[in-house]
């Protein structure tokens, strides 16, 4: 299948409306500052400017913010206090400019081993009271801490409906497979990925009106779709596949996924065009423009999936979204030189990068640096 001329795919010179037929958030990433004394372990630093740009450029196409989600690098360089600095920023862009914008909220203050259920609860409703003080939608985070304590159903079930009873408007729920971070196996109680939804549905069922819905990233359509269809009337099933995401927001006669996706970073053209076609009541040509972008989120996404960051940093860089490929915790390095080459290779044939000459001068370049010249690139 080709792929047709997709409108907009430049920035819009005027804003555009959000979408009508579908919710969609690409989940951002975050622009290290390449001029800061730091250290892989270290506080991150980020260039706010360029950060804050590409918010700009996302709500530009019309789609939403999901910020300080996985993609943000939470828990792979992105230190909590930075993370609190970007929820209060991106928030005072967001109310500038009418932007739609969900906030993940989460325990990463706390450290990896030894807090205590108590801990996780005080450290949720932290970063809670921060995002909806801000007047962001609070996504609430998978923890790794409350994954490392191991309790059972029951506890996840309190511990959920303790914190829903204290927001003050819905939240979306985040089921982040082990695929994205190992740390999470077990989520919800136990490795049974059957038991484990129905954990999910009963602290849905326990707390209506509280949900607005359920981010789902465990890179299994069939499964998504079987939860999707028993969510209640108004809870909004959020794909985070970045293998299947074409045929989920399209959706079937029973129902369809809207969308927080960390591949529609790299993607948001296309995916704005895209979801544009639905909202004209043109399902095929939604099909059209986003089916021709799943190998390369599929490369992106490929194993250890918790690593796509790097990809979709690269791709930032070579479409000039920012001046260098330099990312908090020297991510940079986590893709070989093959599989980035490959990435530029597969966003030029989508015609990703508004200006297709400068991507292949800085593919040229980063290969040389690395003593890789002789590796030709488009």
């Amino acid at each position: 299948m080709t792929v047709p001329d997709p409108p907009n795919l430049p920035a819009p010179s005027g804003r555009p409306p959000q979408p009508r037929s579908r919710r969609v958030f690409a989940a951002a990433h975050v622009v290290a500052d390449p001029r800061a004394d730091t250290t892989p372990d270290g506080p991150a630093a980020l260039d706010w400017e360029a950060t804050l740009a590409f918010r700009h450029h996302l709500w530009a196409h019309g789609l939403g913010v999901a910020e300080a989600m996985d993609t943000a690098q939470r828990g792979m360089g992105l230190d909590w206090p930075c993370a609190a600095e970007l929820i209060r920023r991106t928030a005072a862009e967001a109310r500038a400019v009418g932007g739609r914008l969900a906030c993940g909220t989460g325990t990463d203050q706390l450290p990896p081993t030894g807090a205590t259920l108590a801990d996780v609860r005080a450290a949720y409703e932290e970063q809670l009271a921060l995002a909806e003080d801000a007047g962001a939608q609070p996504v609430l985070l998978a923890s790794r801490q409350l994954a490392a304590l191991g309790v059972g159903p029951d506890t996840y079930r309190d511990l959920y409906g303790h914190l829903l009873r204290q927001t003050t408007r819905p939240v979306i729920l985040h089921w982040l497979g082990p695929m994205f971070d190992p740390a999470l196996a077990g989520y919800w109680g136990g490795p049974d990925l059957d038991a484990a939804t129905e954990t999910l549905l009963g602290i849905i069922a326990d707390n209506p009106g509280a949900v607005d819905g359920v981010k789902v990233s465990l890179l299994d359509a069939s499964r998504e779709v079987r939860l999707r269809r028993r969510l209640p009337r108004g809870v909004r099933c959020y794909t985070g596949d970045d293998f299947h995401y074409p045929e989920l927001i399209a959706g079937d006669a029973h129902g369809f996924s809207d969308a927080l996706l960390g591949v529609f970073d790299p993607l948001a053209p296309l995916a704005a065009a895209a979801v544009r076609r639905l909202d004209a009541d043109d399902p095929v040509g939604f099909r059209a423009v986003l089916d021709p972008t799943v190998p390369l989120a599929r490369h992106l996404f490929q194993h250890p999936t918790r690593y796509y960051k790097t990809g979709v940093v690269l791709l930032a860089w070579l479409a000039g979204h920012q001046s260098h490929f330099t990312m908090v915790g020297g991510l940079q390095a986590a893709r070989s030189l093959p599989h980035l080459r490959r990435a530029h290779e597969l966003a030029a044939a989508l015609g990703l990068f508004p200006d297709p000459d400068l991507a292949a001068a800085r593919m040229r370049a980063l290969l040389a640096v690395h003593g890789a010249e002789e590796a030709s690139t488009p």
